[in-house]
């Protein structure tokens, strides 16, 4: 049994917990928040046995095997770190850190610790994208791909009125494309890889942060690929894959539940991808079997990496 606490009382800390109440290696007994009186009201809200306001007695706990961390992105790194050097493991919130070079770092940290670090980017882990790449050699050469994710954030009004909100604070490693679009920058590089050549373009709200903001990569062989990406608007379209031989269509690029493969020779198939409403199910699965087998993480670093320096690629080319 993997004895675990959280770090971060957001929504996603609730899905990561019902998520986890799924997987039966997993027991999540403890909430932290630096706010004793959040800690403590999580806890009784979701059912966890104790609640802790010290993160360093938390992670001195020998009560405690890993943390799940789902704090404000520019947080990460620094608790992540801490939670290594206490030998503890860690899945931590996409993104893992906002650069590729921190996360080279931490890994070194975790096998030198002999601990799992394990970046919690759900659509990868989840078996709708394997299936979604299963269907792709019927399209033929592909050469177009279009993958977004549009949602509008309630949060938005309060920097229209002048507060500050963590998810959309620069200091904080927030805006759209670390919390949204890197969703479309894993999806592209699971199923298409890194591509050659990237340009950019995004859109500043007050505060500095990215509101919104769309990309175009190019792939050696010739493929295009766009992503758009948005925390000010919202959207509801398809994505979509086009090869020289048919075009796929599927839903939601964090969570594919269904996809259209629709060929130029007038055949059409349509595919269902059951699952559990929660996909986190697939991460923590994947971080439960790792710790309990002392696994390789080096293709799950390998995405991560790689979906980072893409993501630096797009704010430098912004």
């Amino acid at each position: 049994m993997i004895r675990m606490a959280t770090i971060g009382t957001s929504t996603i800390t609730r899905s990561f917990l019902d998520a986890a109440a799924s997987v039966p290696t997993v027991d999540v007994t403890t909430a932290y928040s630096r706010d004793p009186e959040r800690a403590a009201a999580f806890a009784a809200d979701t059912g966890l046995a104790s609640s802790v306001s010290d993160l360093d007695a938390l992670l001195a706990s020998p009560e405690v095997d890993g943390v799940y961390i789902a704090s404000p992105n520019g947080a990460h790194g620094d608790q992540v770190r801490q939670a290594i050097d206490a030998g503890k493991h860690v899945l931590v919130e996409k993104p893992a850190v906002p650069t590729s070079a921190e996360f080279v770092e931490l890994a070194d940290a975790a096998s030198s610790a002999g601990v799992i670090l394990l970046e919690a980017m759900r659509n990868c882990y989840d078996p709708g994208m394997a299936d979604l790449a299963g269907l792709l050699p019927a399209l033929g050469t592909l050469r177009r791909a279009s993958l977004a994710y549009c949602q509008r954030s309630a949060r938005y009004d309060k920097v229209l009125a002048g507060e500050r909100v963590n998810i959309f604070d620069p200091a904080m490693a927030g805006g759209a494309l670390l919390d949204l679009g890197v969703y479309t920058v894993a999806a592209m590089v699971t199923l298409f890889g890194e591509p050659e050549r990237v340009v950019a373009a995004s859109i500043p709200i007050p505060g500095g942060a990215d509101g919104a903001g769309a990309v175009l990569a190019t792939f050696d062989g010739g493929l295009v690929v766009d992503l758009s990406y948005s925390k000010i608007t919202a959207s509801g379209r398809v994505n979509e894959i086009q090869g020289e031989l048919g075009t796929l269509t599927f839903e939601h690029v964090a969570q594919p539940t269904s996809a259209r493969v629709a060929l130029l020779d007038g055949t059409v198939s349509d595919h269902t991808f059951d699952g559990p409403s929660n996909n986190m199910v697939h991460e923590v699965r994947r971080f439960a079997d790792l710790v309990d087998t002392s696994g390789d993480t080096a293709s799950d670093h390998a995405r991560t990496l790689a979906t980072l320096r893409v993501v630096e690629r797009i704010q430098s080319a912004i």
